[in-house]
């Protein structure tokens, strides 16, 4: 499978998905650290990965995506931002019914 496929595989089997650098738990730079923060108080899970374990991924994403900075986040299937939107989304309370509503969605399908 090519990256682009891959990539295209990710997005569609995670119904909320943030590529970051690092790991919620452990993120390697502000920016991601912002991201998962925000997403883990929304308190529904959600599937990462690790664009510094992912060169290719690193490297296509910003292509793919037409969006050039990291973290992404992807909601049903949509990219909804990066790391400032995200915070911004949060804290006016966006965020949440976003990721509970594709989460529900995708729960009953």
């Amino acid at each position: 499978m090519d990256i682009i496929e891959t990539i295209k595989d990710q997005i569609a089997k995670n119904t909320v998905l943030l590529y970051m650098k690092g790991a919620p738990n452990a993120p390697q730079c502000g920016f991601s650290a912002k991201a998962s923060q925000a997403l883990m108080a929304c308190g529904e899970k959600f599937a990462y990965v690790d664009i510094l374990q992912n060169p290719e991924i690193r490297a296509n994403l910003p292509k793919y995506a037409n969006w050039p900075t990291f973290p992404q986040l992807w909601v049903d299937g949509e990219l909804v931002g990066g790391s400032d939107i995200i915070v911004e989304m949060h804290a006016a309370g966006e965020l949440q019914p976003l990721i509970k509503a594709a989460v529900e969605k995708n729960a009953t399908a």
